[in-house]
């Protein structure tokens, strides 16, 4: 089916949500779940390079993932972030395919240093790569994105200064990132969260898939990217 797709998303967002149902569902820890997330996100990413996607996002963890769920939760979560980038560090993938490597949020607000020292890492080796950009969102939120960037242009500009997209735009976390092309979600809740990415998805296509993350594998994305493929975007017109 790859060679017939078109259309392909140039800027391909996915919130990974449903990994604590899926734990629940099966008797295991809410942790298991994002085990196996982060697990399939692995096969996700291979499969949006293959297929030609410039720009990945994903949505790691909010500011509330971190700060209000269980400290045994959060531990767990923490670690697979650990052993995540060092795979991705250690791996032929990324440098094979040229992949600049993004971390997005409050992460280093949050994150112990051992960790941090592994994020930078990725981030240090992939910097210099501009055919392909994965980004991680981890403690991210849309709401407080926009909000801290309505606060740095207070700050910066004389008040009756005319704002325009452009200025608002470069002062988000994502100032270097395309406008999103496509965003899927998982878990079956078809609503965004916490503004996530509310600038850059003003146009995108949305799409609400009705597998937990663990269960969204390579053709469920098959599935999606078809699906993309057969819209036609208008943009007003």
């Amino acid at each position: 089916m790859k060679d017939t797709l078109t259309n392909i998303p140039q800027h391909l967002v996915i919130i990974p949500d449903g990994n604590r149902r899926w734990a629940k569902a099966k008797g295991l820890k809410p942790w298991e779940g994002h085990e196996e997330g982060a697990k399939n996100l692995e096969k996700l990413i291979s499969m949006a390079l293959e297929k030609g996607v410039k720009c990945f996002s994903v949505w790691g963890s909010s500011m509330d993932n971190l700060i209000k769920r269980p400290i045994a939760e959060k531990r767990a979560l923490l670690d697979i972030y650990r052993r995540y980038f060092k795979r991705i560090i250690e791996g032929k993938e990324i440098y094979k395919n040229e992949v600049r490597i993004n971390v997005i949020g409050h992460w280093e607000e949050q994150f112990p240093e051992s960790l941090k020292k592994i994020i930078y890492e990725a981030i240090e080796k992939t910097k210099h790569y501009k055919k392909r950009i994965l980004n991680f969102m981890l403690a991210y939120s849309g709401t407080d994105d926009m909000l801290l960037a309505i606060n740095k242009i207070n700050n910066k500009y004389e008040r009756g200064y005319e704002i325009t997209s452009e200025i608002i735009k470069e002062n988000l976390m994502t100032a270097k990132l395309p406008a999103v092309d496509f965003m899927v979600r998982t878990g079956g809740e078809p609503h965004n969260s916490n503004g996530f990415l509310m600038w850059d998805t003003a146009d995108a296509q949305l799409y609400f898939a009705p597998d937990n993350f663990p269960d969204f594998n390579e053709e469920r994305l098959e599935e999606a990217l078809v699906d993309y493929d057969k819209r036609g975007r208008r943009f007003g017109k």
